[in-house]
């Protein structure tokens, strides 16, 4: 895979807006089945919050970047995928290939310690142990870490109670969801805990493309639940799907406002940033990135496919951080508004490929490296778990 030089086209609801100091580059020729988006459109179509979501107290104003030199939290970490913040302020760090979850101190002074080990977890490709999420704190009656895997025959999610004697533990693994189809390629595999309470989960169409448009496969979607596994009453479509049309989504977020935003790698032209909708249809395989079909919502923002592979989402203050690792680059994103978003990209190739990005509850910028993933270039220590400040722009 190619580093990604060319400039980000930029595209919002009333204008395509372009960085500053950077020209359009020219579109890679697109697969027949995406043909109708061979050049950007001019609107992206906004989606509105889950109709659940509550809105948080009143932020500070945005947007935020990174300053000064990151602080290295910890190094040494084998094909991480995903990590949470614990309330004690450490972390834990799932690695893809060794199916292990990991404790990471945050000040460093203890080596990464073994959690437990997912026993049935069976890598290969882009497939093994894959996102995390955490719903709970100790003070509750059940407090559960969230993992999902590639297994033998499928992808699934499984929940871990948590358990805090002597430190952070887990109980036997239940699994909450399976059936989701696995490839080499393709898996999705992100979690993330709603600001409505339920867990969302991002699934690639496992290099069966006909599955994101099949409303009844759970491939290519983004899936909503409760805690348990089971559907959401109100969810579009009377299951677990929330939206659909999605090729290899490794990316969500909630803004402010609790609007969900997701990151989805394309294939040959464009990689996409896409505000969820529920029951939204984002077009794949049909369409790749702008299109023209008015029955399918278009990404708020896009990249060309050497630019970006667009993995980890997080959010702080009217600004998304966007881990590129093709493209071995932070996307900063300004979303004051939908129509307002524009992009701009940091740390090209200094760190490597950038599989993740959490916002502390110290508002501190967690990034993780993933070099040692088969495709990168290892360096001394890598992986690593940087930290970076971030201050108003």
């Amino acid at each position: 895979m190619t580093k990604r030089t060319a400039p980000l086209i930029a595209l919002a609801a009333v204008t395509a807006l372009t960085l500053a100091g950077c020209t359009p580059s020219a579109s890679p020729s697109a697969p027949s089945s995406t043909s109708q988006n061979t050049a950007p459109q001019a609107s992206a179509t906004p989606a509105s919050a889950p109709p659940e979501a509550s809105s948080p107290a009143a932020e500070e104003a945005g947007p935020v970047t990174p300053s000064g030199d990151p602080r290295v939290v910890t190094t040494g970490l084998q094909a991480p995928w995903s990590m949470v913040e614990l309330e004690t302020g450490d972390y834990l760090v799932s690695e893809r290939d060794s199916g292990q979850i990991v404790q990471v101190s945050a000040d460093g002074s203890n080596p990464n310690r073994v959690v437990t080990t997912v026993a049935d977890v069976a890598p290969g490709g882009e497939g093994g142990l894959l996102g995390l999420a955490l719903a709970g704190t100790s003070d509750d009656d059940e407090q559960w870490l969230y993992a999902f895997y590639t297994a033998a025959s499928d992808n699934r999610i499984v929940r871990f109670p948590v358990t805090w004697e002597g430190g952070i533990g887990v109980g036997e693994p239940e699994v909450i969801v399976d059936g989701i189809a696995k490839a080499g390629n393709h898996n999705g595999g992100r979690l993330a805990i709603g600001p409505d309470g339920y867990l969302y989960a991002a699934t690639g169409d496992a290099s069966q493309t006909g599955l994101a448009q099949d409303q009844d496969s759970l491939n290519g979607k983004i899936l909503r639940m409760q805690l348990d596994g089971s559907p959401v009453a109100d969810n579009p479509f009377g299951n677990l799907v929330y939206s659909m049309g999605h090729r290899n989504p490794q990316g969500l977020a909630f803004d402010g406002a609790g609007a969900l935003w997701a990151s989805e790698f394309g294939q040959n032209t464009w990689d996409e940033l896409n505000k969820i909708e529920a029951g939204g249809n984002y077009g794949w395989p049909a369409v790749e990135g702008q299109g023209n079909d008015p029955s399918f919502l278009n990404p708020v923002l896009q990249w060309p496919t050497d630019e970006a592979s667009p993995s980890g989402l997080a959010y702080s203050r009217d600004t998304l951080f966007m881990a590129g690792l093709g493209g071995e680059r932070l996307w900063k994103i300004a979303i004051p508004q939908a129509s307002e978003a524009s992009a701009e990209a940091l740390y090209v190739d200094e760190f490597g490929r950038l599989r993740d990005t959490v916002v502390t509850s110290a508002g501190k910028l967690l990034v993780l490296t993933n070099n040692t993933d088969g495709r990168g270039s290892p360096r001394d220590g890598d992986d690593t778990l940087l930290e970076f400040t971030l201050s108003a722009t």
